[in-house]
C-alpha cells in the first residue's frame, strides 16, 4: 500500500485584499497562503505518506521574492526532514514567458537534494519508497515556445499551435505509459487543462482554444492508478464513474471572489493495490470570503442603515467582505460610507463599498418636441417650457438662436453664391 498527497496551485505572492502583519512584517494573505500549504504538511507528515505531489503553480508569477522563496521552502525542507519524497511539476504561472530564462524552480533541481524531484520537461520518475517503488509520469505546463520557433510550426496559426500542441503531449504520456511495468503502481501528474474541467474565480479569463485542451480519456489509460492535475483551482474528480479518478485538487486558499464559496483542500491518496485506489479531499483552513448584495427599497429606513441590518446578518469577523448594494430608480445616492465602513471593524479587510444602478432607457419625447421637421426656434421654445430654470431665459435664448442660423446663413451664401 502506498500513501501520497496531491495538492497544487499555491500562488504564493497573491497579496490581494489584505495588509501587512504588524507582528512580522509579512503580507496578511502570503501568510494565509503559507497556513495553509503548512496545514497540508502537517497532514502528510502525521499521515507518514510515502511520496508527496505538487501538481504546478507554486507562485503567483514566474519571478518570486525571496520572502516567498523563504516561505516556500520552509515548508518543504519539513517534508525532506521527515524523508518524504517530493515531486513538483512546473505549472504556467512558474514558467517565464521569455525562451531561455530560468523558470522559478529551476535552482531547485541544482541542489544536491535528493528528495527533490523537479518536472520541468515530460519525464518518468521511478521512484522507491519506504512502501514500495511507484512511477510517475510528470508531465508540466505544456509552453508555446520551442514549438512555435520550430522551422515547420513558423508560419503555423496559434489554433494550430495550440492543436499541435495537445496532440504531442497526449502521444508523449501515451508513450510514457507504454513503457511502464504494469505491476508497479503508477501515477500521472500534469498541469494541463482538462476540456470538461470547472474554472471558478480567476481562471474564467482563461480562453478556450489559447490553452491546449486534453480529453479525460487521453490521461485515464494503464496503467495509472491515479491521475494527479493542477491548475483549475477547483477540486473535481473528472471521472466520477471511471478509473482510474482524474483529480483536481484545487488551490489550497481562496485566490479571488468567484471562489469565494469553493471548499479548498488537497488530496489524500491511496494505492491499497493495483485497480484499488480511493482518496479523500481535505479542507484546508482558509480565509472567508464574504460577499453582501443589498437590494435597497425606496421606504422610511435610510439607506446606510439597511446596508447594515444586511451586515449583521453576515459572519465577517476576520474575514474578506465585499459589498454591492442596488440603488432604486431615480434615487439618490445618500449611503454614508464612513458609516458602513465602521459597521465592518470586525472584518480583516474591506475589499470595497460599490453602488449598483440600473440603467435607465431614455425615453423618446417626439411628442413634447414635436416632429424631425419641426424648425430649430420652436425645439428650442418647447425644450425651454419643460425646464424651470429656462423659463425665464427663453425669449433671449430664442432671440441669439434666431441670429446665429442667420449669421450661418449668410455665411453659406458668401462661400457659395445662393440667396439667402
Amino acid at each position: 500500500m502506498i500513501r501520497f498527497v496531491h495538492t497544487a496551485d499555491i500562488h504564493l505572492g497573491m497579496e490581494n485584499y489584505g495588509k501587512i502583519d504588524a507582528k512580522t512584517g509579512i503580507h496578511t494573505r502570503l501568510l494565509d497562503f503559507s497556513r495553509a500549504l503548512d496545514y497540508c504538511i502537517d497532514v502528510a507528515i502525521d499521515h507518514h505518506i510515502d511520496l508527496f505531489i505538487f501538481a504546478g503553480d507554486a507562485y503567483k508569477t514566474a519571478h518570486p521574492t525571496q520572502t516567498h522563496q523563504k516561505l516556500l521552502f520552509q515548508s518543504f525542507m519539513r517534508l525532506y526532514k521527515a524523508n518524504i519524497p517530493i515531486v513538483i511539476i512546473i505549472g504556467n504561472h512558474d514558467n517565464p514567458l521569455s525562451f531561455g530564462k530560468a523558470h522559478a524552480l529551476d535552482i531547485v533541481s541544482t541542489m544536491p537534494f535528493d528528495g527533490f524531484h523537479v518536472v520541468a520537461k515530460p519525464t518518468i520518475l521511478a521512484l522507491q519508497t519506504k512502501s514500495g517503488p511507484i512511477n510517475v509520469v510528470g508531465i508540466p505546463w505544456p509552453t508555446r515556445n520551442s514549438i512555435a520557433l520550430a522551422d515547420k510550426n513558423i508560419a503555423a496559426s496559434a489554433t494550430d499551435i495550440t492543436q499541435y500542441i495537445s496532440r504531442s503531449v497526449a502521444t508523449i504520456i501515451k508513450n510514457f505509459a507504454a513503457q511502464l511495468d504494469p505491476s508497479v503502481p503508477a501515477v500521472l501528474a500534469a498541469h494541463l487543462t482538462v476540456a470538461n474541467g470547472i474554472f471558478s474565480g480567476s481562471e474564467k479569463r482563461a480562453i478556450y482554444g489559447i490553452d491546449p485542451l486534453f480529453l479525460p480519456s487521453e490521461l485515464a489509460i494503464a496503467p495509472f492508478d491515479y491521475v494527479a492535475l493542477g491548475h483549475l483551482h477547483r477540486y473535481q474528480n473528472l471521472m466520477q464513474n471511471g478509473s482510474p479518478a482524474v483529480v483536481y485538487s484545487g488551490s489550497l486558499e481562496r485566490i479571488d471572489f468567484g471562489e469565494r464559496n469553493d471548499e479548498k483542500g488537497f488530496c489524500l491518496v491511496t494505492i491499497a493495490a493495483k485497480g484499488e485506489t480511493h482518496h479523500e479531499f481535505i479542507k484546508t483552513p482558509t480565509r472567508p470570503f464574504v460577499q453582501i448584495e443589498v437590494i435597497l427599497r425606496a421606504r422610511e429606513v435610510p439607506f446606510t442603515q439597511q446596508i447594515i441590518e444586511e451586515i449583521t446578518k453576515h459572519t465577517i469577523k476576520d474575514a474578506i467582505v465585499k459589498i454591492v448594494y442596488h440603488l432604486p430608480s431615480h434615487s439618490l445616492d445618500t449611503v454614508d460610507l464612513k458609516t458602513v465602513q465602521h459597521a465592518c471593524h470586525a472584518a480583516h479587510y474591506v475589499v470595497g463599498i460599490f453602488p449598483i444602478r440600473k440603467k435607465e432607457v431614455r425615453e423618446q419625447r417626439t411628442h413634447i418636441f414635436g416632429s424631425a421637421s419641426t424648425d430649430v426656434p420652436t425645439l428650442l421654445s418647447l425644450y425651454c417650457d419643460t425646464k424651470p430654470a429656462l423659463k425665464e431665459k427663453k425669449d433671449i435664448l430664442i432671440s441669439l438662436t434666431k441670429e446665429l442660423i442667420v449669421e450661418y446663413e449668410r455665411a453659406m451664401h458668401e462661400k457659395t453664391g445662393e440667396s439667402v
